[in-house]
């Protein structure tokens, strides 16, 4: 599942498959970009938790000041 924020490329998601044992049928966030950017593996309940999770992510990255340059 591709997620586009304002018409931009923000996340890829993806359904695991059975291979995954007990964690199948969860979503999980194959890549991130910018503010969706993490470090850690996520994984989602199902397409509604990942929403809230981008959600709240991009409203944190809103909420915080541009970095200053230092030129």
């Amino acid at each position: 599942m591709l997620v586009f924020v304002d018409g931009t490329l923000a996340a890829v998601l993806v359904c695991l498959s059975d291979e995954y044992g007990e964690e199948a049928g969860l979503w999980f966030l194959e890549a991130g970009f910018g503010g969706l950017a993490s470090p850690q593996p996520l994984t989602f309940a199902d397409l509604d938790a990942a929403e809230d999770w981008i959600a709240r992510q991009l409203a944190e990255a809103h909420e915080k000041p541009p970095p200053r340059s230092r030129f």
